[in-house]
C-alpha cells in the first residue's frame, strides 16, 4: 500500500486512508467572485484546531479547486506554479505555529499539525499571485524548547539551535515510529500545495541568537567567521527546501554587511554582504530550486542592494494606510520583476494599537493597490491579521514568550482563549470578503 506523507500521517493516528467529503466545511465555504477558488471563513481558530487530523485533511480535499473529490490523497503534489519570481508578488502570511501548538499543561508540541488544521481557513493563491504561509518556528529554540512558561517569562522564538533536528514545539515525537519529523513537514507542505498555497519558514542571522549543537560536548555560539558554521547554515536551509518549503524569511536582513546598524536590535554579528550572496546562491543551487523566494525583513529605497544580494521581497517599506501611495509605488516598481519592497499590514514586532478598521483598510490596500494586477507589490501580514488575538497579548509578545492561556491545562481551552471570540469571527468574515474580490484577478 502506497503511503505518501499524508497517508503516513493518517496511519500514525490509526485512521484509514479513505477520505469522505466534509459537510462541516461545505457549510462554511467562501467562494472567490468569478473563479473556483474557495476556503472557509467566519470561523474561530479553536473550531479548526479542535478537529481531528483526518477531518482537517478531508476539509482540505473538499476544498479542491478542480471540484474533484479525491477519496485517497494524491501521491504527487506539485507546488503552485507562479514562475521563478513568484516571491516578488506574493502575499506572505506568518502563522505562529508555536502559539497554536498543542499545549498540555506545561508542555508544547505538534505545531505543524496545528498548521495543517488551519489550512482550510487560509485563502488560496490568486490567479496572478501566490499566497505564502511563513511558519514562525522550525528549529529548536534555545530558551526552553517544548515548554510553555508564564506570560512574562522569556522563551524567545528568535533564538535557534542548529544541528539539532526540529523543534519539539513543531513536530510530534509521539508518532515518530509511524511518521518521521521530516514526513510530518512534508505532509504539511503537500497539503498546503494542494490548497494552492506556497510555504516558507522564518530564520535568524544574528550570531549570538544561534547555537550549534554537538552530540558529545556543549553547544557553541554560532560564528559567521567559521566556515564550518556557514556550511551548516546552508545545509540546514537546503534540508528544509528539500522537504517542500520554497521561501526563507530572513530576520534583520536589512542590516547584513553592517548596514544601518544604529537601528539594529539583534544580538551578535551579522554575515557580510558577499557572504550572504554566496549563502543564498548555494541554497538555491544545492536544492535545485530556482523558485525559492528569499524575503528580507525591512527594506530601504536602495532596491538594487537587496536584489543583488539575492532577495525577492523586503518588508516594512510602506504600510497599507495610504492606498494611493501604495498604488503609485506599484507603478514605480512595475518594471522590476525580481525584487520589490512590500506593503505591511503587521510585522512580528507589533505590540498593539491597530484597530480592526485600520487593519482591514491595510489588507484592502495590499490586495488592490495597483493599476494592473500583474504589477502588485508583495505584502506581509501576521496570523493576527486574519484571526485576531485576545486583547491582552499581541504578535510580538507570543514571539518572545510561550504562555498557555488554558484555564484547565487542556489544549482546547488554550485555543479557545488565545483568540478573540464573536468580534474575531466577524472580522474573519470581513477579511474573507476582501479576498473573495481579489483571488480571481
Amino acid at each position: 500500500m502506497n503511503k505518501n506523507p499524508t497517508n503516513k500521517l493518517l496511519h500514525a493516528f490509526n485512521e484509514t486512508m479513505i477520505l469522505h467529503p466534509d459537510e462541516w466545511t461545505k457549510e462554511r465555504t467562501y467562494y472567490a467572485h468569478g473563479c473556483c477558488k474557495k476556503w472557509i471563513a467566519n470561523v474561530l481558530p479553536s473550531e479548526l484546531l479542535s478537529r481531528e487530523i483526518k477531518q482537517s485533511i478531508e476539509s482540505i480535499v473538499t476544498l479542491s479547486e478542480s471540484n474533484i473529490f479525491y477519496d485517497k490523497f494524491p501521491n504527487n503534489i506539485e507546488t503552485p506554479n507562479y514562475g521563478d519570481s513568484w516571491g516578488r508578488f506574493a502575499n506572505y502570511i506568518e502563522l505562529n505555529n508555536r502559539a497554536i501548538a498543542k499545549m498540555q499543561y506545561d508542555r508544547t508540541c505538534c505545531g505543524i499539525l496545528s498548521c495543517i488544521k488551519m489550512l482550510p481557513a487560509i485563502p488560496p493563491s490568486a490567479k496572478s499571485w501566490a499566497n505564502c504561509i511563513i511558519i514562525s518556528q522550525i528549529f529548536p529554540n534555545i530558551y526552553g524548547d517544548s515548554y510553555n512558561k508564564g506570560p512574562f517569562e522569556e522563551n524567545s522564538i528568535y533564538g535557534i539551535k542548529l544541528n539539532a533536528g526540529y523543534s519539539d514545539n513543531v513536530v510530534s515525537y509521539a508518532i515518530v515510529d509511524k511518521i518521521s519529523p521530516e514526513d510530518q513537514l512534508r505532509a504539511f507542505n503537500d497539503l498546503a500545495h494542494f490548497r494552492g498555497i506556497k510555504t516558507g519558514f522564518r530564520t535568524v542571522i544574528s550570531a549570538d541568537q544561534i547555537k550549534v549543537a554537538h552530540q558529545n560536548k556543549d553547544d557553541e555560539t554560532f560564528r559567521w567567521c567559521d566556515p564550518n558554521h556557514v556550511e551548516l547554515y546552508i545545509q540546514e536551509s537546503v534540508k528544509l527546501m528539500d522537504l517542500g518549503f520554497e521561501c526563507m524569511f530572513i530576520d534583520s536582513a536589512k542590516h547584513i554587511g553592517g548596514y544601518d546598524c544604529n537601528n539594529y536590535t539583534g544580538i551578535g554579528d551579522l554575515p557580510e554582504y558577499p557572504q550572504m550572496q554566496y549563502i543564498l546562491h548555494e541554497i538555491r543551487a544545492r536544492s535545485g530550486k530556482t523558485t525559492i523566494s528569499f524575503v528580507g525583513e525591512k527594506s530601504t529605497d536602495d532596491f538594487g542592494r537587496y536584489q543583488n544580494m539575492g532577495l525577492n521581497a523586503g518588508t516594512d517599506f510602506i504600510t497599507g494606510d495610504d492606498f494611493y501611495a501604495v498604488r503609485e509605488l506599484s507603478e514605480k516598481l512595475k518594471y522590476n520583476r525580481i525584487y520589490a519592497a512590500g506593503v505591511e499590514i503587521e510585522n512580528d514586532n507589533y505590540e498593539g494599537g491597530i484597530s480592526y478598521e485600520q487593519r482591514l483598510n491595510r489588507i484592502n490596500t495590499a490586495l488592490f493597490g495597483f493599476y494592473q494586477a500583474s504589477d502588485k507589490l508583495p505584502s506581509f501580514m501576521q496570523m493576527n491579521d486574519i484571526f485576531p488575538l485576545r486583547y491582552d497579548t499581541n504578535t510580538h509578545h507570543i514571539m518572545m514568550t510561550n504562555p498557555s492561556y488554558s484555564e484547565d491545562g487542556s489544549p482546547i481551552s488554550h485555543w479557545e482563549n488565545l483568540f478573540t471570540k464573536d468580534d474575531g469571527r466577524f472580522y474573519n468574515h470581513k477579511v474573507a470578503e476582501l479576498f473573495a474580490h481579489a483571488l480571481c484577478l
